[in-house]
């Protein structure tokens, strides 16, 4: 293909299916995606306000999990409007642009949180085996450098993945099999050979993917070799649930991504709109389970959210008092 000719093509959109061979039910359809979306919504941007006004939680770990919060409100933002659009409006089209750079910000931000989740592992670690360096150890400075990390090692992989793809030429269909621009769908849509980009993927997913579990499996067996060593029972269950939390989110994170991983990579037999549910629910209700997740385990953010909520009723109660 000559180079106008790409270039001419890839100007063009891509359409966007929603659920193939649910069209019909596409209404009925949203009402699960909106509901998780708006949760989601609310649920993060209470943990945010909480951990922000609450001087009591401006501690390392509660930093982190406001990374998670923050990268939930992207992660769900990037996703779940322009998926409400197709429900909703028939509103399909995407443009080139814009479906690669919704792309860059599903795998930025899932590389980002595998890293911050490295990161949580390792400030469990540090609290639990050796709490006496742990305010030295992990200040306030050094976990927000942590988090910049993070940003930046997914924003570096990702980005020479995006510059593969979008140099590719699609002259095939331009339509997507899929509610969003899913990496595997959007490749097939090409006419070159993507065995580049294929690789550079499947390396950089089996490197990040692989040494942050790697890490985050040797920091929980050295805290449980730790915690079995307290001398109490009560001591070493409230240890244990302190880690509750995170091991929750770990295991929703990996194993959630790991299904869809390969179920857009084998078909096992199912329909496609069984794959595709599978994707679109991962991408969408992990975000809305973290903050319900800390709520339970994490009891002194359940404190303060019933605190902010105690303080924004009260002016209304006040109100109705006086009239």
């Amino acid at each position: 293909m000559s180079t106008t000719n790409r270039s001419n093509s890839n100007s063009l959109p891509f359409l966007l299916t929603g659920i193939p061979g649910l069209e019909a039910l596409h209404m009925w359809i949203s009402i699960p995606f909106c509901f998780t979306y708006i949760m989601t919504l609310l649920g993060n941007s209470m943990v945010l306000l909480t951990v922000r006004l609450d001087k009591n939680l401006h501690e390392p770990m509660y930093y982190f999990i406001c990374m998670l919060a923050v990268i939930d409100l992207i992660f769900s933002t990037a996703v779940v409007p322009k998926m409400l659009c197709v429900f909703w409006l028939d509103s399909r089209e995407i443009g080139f642009e814009a479906c690669f750079i919704q792309m860059f910000f599903i795998h930025t931000f899932t590389a980002v949180e595998s890293g911050v989740l490295l990161a949580m592992s390792f400030d469990r670690y540090i609290a639990i085996c050796n709490p006496l360096r742990y305010t030295t150890i992990l200040t306030s400075s050094r976990t927000i450098r942590i988090g910049l990390l993070c940003l930046a090692r997914g924003a570096g992989v990702m980005t020479p993945l995006m510059c593969l793809l979008t140099s590719l030429p699609y002259c095939k269909t331009r339509v997507i099999p899929h509610s969003y621009c899913e990496h595997m769908a959007v490749v097939e849509l090409a006419c070159a050979d993507p065995s580049v980009s294929d690789l550079y993927s499947l390396v950089v997913a089996t490197l990040l993917v692989g040494a942050d579990s790697v890490f985050i499996i040797f920091s929980y067996g050295m805290i449980l070799r730790s915690v079995m060593r307290l001398p109490s029972q009560e001591a070493r269950l409230k240890a244990l649930r302190t880690c509750g939390s995170h091991i929750s989110i770990i295991l929703m994170f990996y194993i959630g991504g790991l299904l869809s991983m390969y179920l857009q990579m084998f078909s096992f037999g199912l329909a496609p709109h069984v794959q595709v549910l599978v994707a679109d629910f991962y991408l969408t209700v992990p975000p809305m389970l973290n903050p319900l997740i800390y709520g339970i385990k994490v009891k002194q953010i359940q404190e303060g959210i019933f605190k902010l909520l105690g303080q924004l009723a009260r002016p209304g109660i006040s109100q109705a008092d006086k009239d």
